[in-house]
């Protein structure tokens, strides 16, 4: 049977002008589809920023919950959603991967406004299930999505962007989230949490009416285009799930980032606390300075290879400049951690950009929602385990700990090669890009 490639062949319709048509006049994307997957981005983003600063403290300030109890209910939400992704992928494919985001993110909104009813752990545990559940699940939906409205061509440069836009929306959400922390009051919690659900429900209204590109409005349905045993290729294809697992390795590196440098600064360095916030204000900026420039170079699946082994091989060197800070003083402490969170961006946004690359160009493109649900949920297992195995490395063994992580992520990192050698002689199924 014929397969519609993951990336189109030289001379088709959807190599060079929709390339042009996608770069950006001044900040502001020239493709109109670009424009408003920005917008529902961005709304989405705010809402994000906003409610991330303040949502443990609801529970456990307002409602009244204990703190270990919320956190294991944050997990057991976190597993729901992983175990839902490759489901919620094999629906995208079947009803359309638009119409099954939409619903998605329509089901966050109303368990996110669940949120102000919550009086009891019961109640708890039902609401942060549906509501995280629900987003998690919506993650490998969402790059089925692009997968359909997005030009094949453009479209890793593209996500860049998109992640672009993503790191400003959540850092003027979390100005405002500050602002309702210093409030501390329940009026403030609560006013954040139901614009948060605003902001999932508004995108899910508008999410279908982002137009598909040329080569999926083309074709007939996925479900349709693909004998049943093929639908659920993903969960079976080794050199797939290979990708998805080395992948999974070096996105525990936004653990080191959200956990592992807050707690290394405070027990193990002489830096000042701020400094945390120094090192995110940082990350954000220069995500936002070099994503899309990266992924330029990073959008064919040799270029990929190499940005995911150089970015094995800068988290190493990030975590051994990490390690080196515990001994310094606090002006050189802080030097170090600035010069280690520097070398990890360039490792986030090179991983970043492979990561996307790697994840459509070895999908079979007539089944992108399941594969987009097996490398969206290898992504979210990759941030679940990242605070534990940050934790019981480099914060309980120092040195040790940090020269275990940086051996994990080089490892990783140098494995990519050889597992998509594999994926590639695995048929031609895989289309073009294979």
């Amino acid at each position: 049977m014929t397969t519609t490639p993951a990336s189109p062949a030289p001379g088709q319709d959807e190599t060079s002008a929709p390339r042009r048509a996608t770069r950006a006049a001044g900040l502001i994307p020239t493709d109109p589809v670009l424009r408003l997957a920005s917008l529902l981005t961005l709304v989405n983003a705010l809402g994000n920023g906003l409610y991330f600063p303040l949502g443990v403290l609801y529970f456990t300030r307002v409602v009244g919950l204990d703190a270990t109890a919320v956190g294991l209910g944050l997990t057991v939400a976190g597993l729901t959603g992983v175990a839902a992704s490759v489901p919620a992928g094999r629906a995208a494919d079947r009803w359309g991967a638009r119409r099954v985001g939409s619903l998605l993110w329509g089901g966050t909104a109303v368990a996110t406004t669940g949120y102000v009813l919550v009086d009891s752990y019961a109640g708890f545990l039902l609401a942060v299930v549906c509501a995280t559940g629900l987003q998690t699940a919506s993650r490998g939906v969402q790059g089925a999505i692009y997968a359909d409205v997005l030009p094949a061509a453009t479209r890793v440069e593209s996500r860049a962007y998109l992640r672009m836009v993503v790191n400003v929306g959540m850092g003027i959400g979390g100005v405002f989230g500050a602002v309702a922390l210093q409030l501390d009051t329940r009026a403030a919690y609560v006013t954040v949490i139901l614009v948060n659900a605003v902001t999932f429900a508004g995108p899910a209204l508008l999410l279908p009416r982002l137009p598909l590109a040329p080569h999926a409005a083309g074709r007939k349905a996925p479900a349709a285009n693909a004998p049943a045993a093929e639908r659920w290729r993903a969960v079976r294809d080794l050199p797939f799930l290979t990708v998805t697992v080395l992948n999974s390795v070096l996105v525990v590196q936004y653990s080191l980032s959200e956990v592992g440098l807050p707690l290394w600064i405070v027990e193990r360095t002489e830096a000042p606390r701020w400094t945390a916030a120094l090192l995110m204000i940082v990350n954000c900026a220069l995500v936002v300075l070099l994503q899309v420039r990266v992924a330029r170079r990073a959008s064919e699946i040799p270029a990929a290879v190499r940005a995911m082994r150089w970015a094995g091989l800068l988290l190493a060197v990030s975590c051994a400049v990490y390690a080196v800070s515990a001994g310094l003083s606090p002006v050189w402490a802080v030097a170090a951690l600035t010069a280690g969170a520097v070398v990890q961006v360039l490792a986030e946004v090179l991983s970043a950009a492979g990561g996307w690359t790697l994840g459509y160009g070895l999908a079979d493109a007539r089944a992108h929602g399941v594969y987009q649900g097996v490398f969206g949920a290898g992504m979210s297992a990759g941030m679940m385990a990242g605070p534990a195995l940050v934790t019981v490395t480099a914060i309980a063994h120092g040195s040790v700990g940090w020269a275990v992580l940086g051996v994990l992520f080089a490892g990783a990192g140098f494995a990519v090669a050889p597992a998509v050698r594999w994926a590639r002689r695995d048929g031609d199924w895989r289309g073009e890009a294979a």
